[in-house]
Formats: structure tokens, sequence, C-alpha cells
């Protein structure tokens, strides 16, 4: 009886973009393989069971309207925040960062899920007042919105995901039509912002030698530098079909290299069409998200495309970038293809709730 209730409406099931699914499970698979080769399988059977997990995450999300659930979003936005400041106080530090809470012998990392947070909650809010952001007291109160989970981010410090949350937050003003010139303007003190954080004791020693080490890793081949010197040496040894697997690889000596590196493995593995296909498959799913917020049925759907879409898109961009020398080296774990359990489960939800605005964006007459 419990199963039955929780049975989705066929006219409902018929609007559900199955070919996404099969996309993110394609490149779920891939991953696995390349954990397996980067870590064993310990860490590609965990892998595995997240993706199980994904998908009974994603199920449960389609099941109830997304109208539904940016009911709740207040309740879902400040009990992120409030894990995000349990964690900046009580958690310690992981690689220069108070990014996880440790339960047991597993972490989570509560940042992943403020990203959701963040992005239902200015999708609900934005939707009350109608799109009207380009009132300063509404555009006050969505910069606000914002801006707490992301000083509690920037705490941690955690810059990988300081940088995502601010594109997300971007992706999300243009969509909802924030006049050009407001945007321009903010970009430009968000820069002045930057250069003078740069130039005072409130960066993180660790953030800036992060940034200096992507310019000039040979400066610092023994510290920042030599994980992005290596994974160079590994995916220039693949070529263009790669090498195939074995023991006696480059990626061996990479730190992370199941996690934030992977796609050097990838590369060295499979090589310069492996990493296409990799490229071409996230191209198609992205184009995907894009097309469902352009037919969504109202903004908050929009929104809450846009907004994941951005996050995906830029977790994409910087850590392929930084596997190569040409972004910054944060913890941006690639989407889908990294080992990791919060950011595969954020993931998935996150695809889970484009699922949702796509598969209601007719009226269904029952």
């Amino acid at each position: 009886m419990i199963l039955k209730n929780l049975r989705i409406n066929d006219k409902l099931i018929k609007h559900i973009d199955f070919s996404i699914i099969g996309i993110i499970c394609a490149i779920v698979m891939f991953s696995i393989i390349n954990i397996y080769s980067a870590g064993g399988f310990y860490y590609a059977r965990l892998q595995f069971f997240w993706l199980i997990i994904g998908l009974i995450a994603t199920y449960c999300i389609i099941y109830v309207d997304y109208i539904q659930i940016l009911n709740y979003a207040p309740v879902i936005y400040w009990f992120a925040v409030a894990l995000l400041a349990f964690n900046d106080i009580f958690s310690k530090s992981v690689n220069g960062a108070n990014a996880w809470i440790q339960i047991g012998k597993r972490a989570i990392q509560p940042g992943e899920f403020a990203k959701i947070a963040m992005i239902l909650m200015l999708a609900k809010v934005i939707q009350d007042m109608e799109g009207n952001i380009n009132n300063i007291k509404n555009l006050t109160k969505v910069l606000i919105y914002a801006a707490i989970p992301m000083i509690l981010i920037v705490i941690q410090p955690d810059m990988g995901l300081t940088m995502v949350s601010f594109f997300i937050v971007l992706g999300i003003v243009i969509v909802a039509n924030l006049d050009w010139r407001v945007i321009v303007g903010g970009l430009s003190a968000v820069l002045v912002v930057i250069v003078g954080l740069w130039n005072s004791p409130l960066m993180p020693s660790y953030w800036k030698g992060r940034l200096l080490s992507f310019l000039t890793p040979e400066k610092f081949e023994l510290t920042f530098g030599f994980q992005l010197l290596q994974s160079r040496i590994a995916i220039g040894s693949g070529g263009i079909f790669g090498l195939g697997y074995s023991n006696g690889r480059q990626y061996k000596f990479i730190p992370e290299n199941h996690t934030d590196f992977i796609f050097a493995v990838i590369n060295e593995e499979w090589g310069f069409m492996g990493a296409a296909v990799l490229l071409v498959l996230y191209g198609v799913l992205l184009y995907k998200l894009i097309s469902i917020a352009k037919t969504s049925k109202d903004l908050s759907g929009s929104i809450i495309c846009i907004g994941i879409a951005a996050s995906l898109m830029f977790s994409i961009i910087q850590n392929m970038g930084m596997t190569i020398g040409i972004m910054p080296i944060t913890g941006i774990t690639l989407p889908f293809v990294s080992y990791g359990g919060s950011s595969m489960l954020t993931n998935f939800i996150s695809l889970a709730l484009v699922l949702n605005v796509g598969m209601r964006r007719n009226k269904i007459n029952f």
C-alpha cells in the first residue's frame, strides 16, 4: 500500500526526460572504472553505492511537486545555514579548510548542500517578488540571502565552493533580468574587494598559495604546485588514445587522484578521445538543463534550473581547468566523476530538481 502511494502518476512520467538520467548513469559508470584504477575496489564500490542512493533520492524528489518543495525553502535554507555555522565553529581543519563535519568514519560537506538550499531560497524569494529584482529593496533582499551562506563558506575557508556559489548567484540574477548596468557595477565592486583582500591580512595564506601555484607551479613544486606538475605529466603522457590500465601510471603520484584530480587519470588512461567523450556528455547534459529552464512554467522553475546548470558548468570548467593549469587549484570535484558521497548525492538532488521542473512544465489534468 505504501509503495502504491509512492507511485508517480503515469501522465507525469511521460514528461520525464529519461535521457538526462541515462547520461548521468553513463558518466557515473565511467567514473567508477577510473576510480577503480586510481583508488582501488574500495572507493569504486562506494561510488557505486552512492549511485544507487542518488537514484533513490532522485525518485523521492521528483515524486513531490517542486512548488511544494519551494514552500519549505526557508526551512531548508536556514537549516543549511545552521549546519554551516556549526561546521565553522566545531569542525576540524582538513587540507587547510574546516569544510567537513565528521560523522563516525564518514564526513559530510555542508557547503555542498548549502548550494542547493541557496538556489531554492533565491527561487522562492524572486518568485514571490514576481521577478522584480531591479527594485533596490528586493535586490538587497536577494543579495542578503545569497551572502549569508557564502560568508560562512568563506570563513571555512573554501575557495572552490565560494567561487561556485558566486557563479550560481550570477546565473540566477541574469535569468531574473537584473539590469546589466547593475551586474557590471557589481562585478567591478567584487574585483575591487578581491584586490583589497589580496593585499590585506584577511586573505588566507592557503588561498594565496593555491592561486600563485597555478600561475607558476615550478616555484612551488614541493608544495602547492606538486599536484599540478604531476597532473600535467599524466595528461600529456595519455596522448590521443591513452595508455590503458596499468599499475605504473604517472597519476599514482598525484595526491587526491580519485577525487579532485580524477580528470588527470581519465586523460592518462583514455587520452584526449576519452576526455572528449566525457565533455560531449557534459555538453548534452547542460544543453538539456538550459532547455528545461527555457520551457519552465514559472520563473522559480527557471531559476532552479539555471542555478544548478551554473553550478555544474563552473564546477566542470574549474576542475578540468585546474588539472591542466589554467584555473587555480581548489577542492572542486568533477561532477558525477570524482569520488565523494556529499558531492554525488547533492549532484543527484540537483538534477532531480531539474527533472522535477521539466516534468511539470505543463499543467496536467487528472
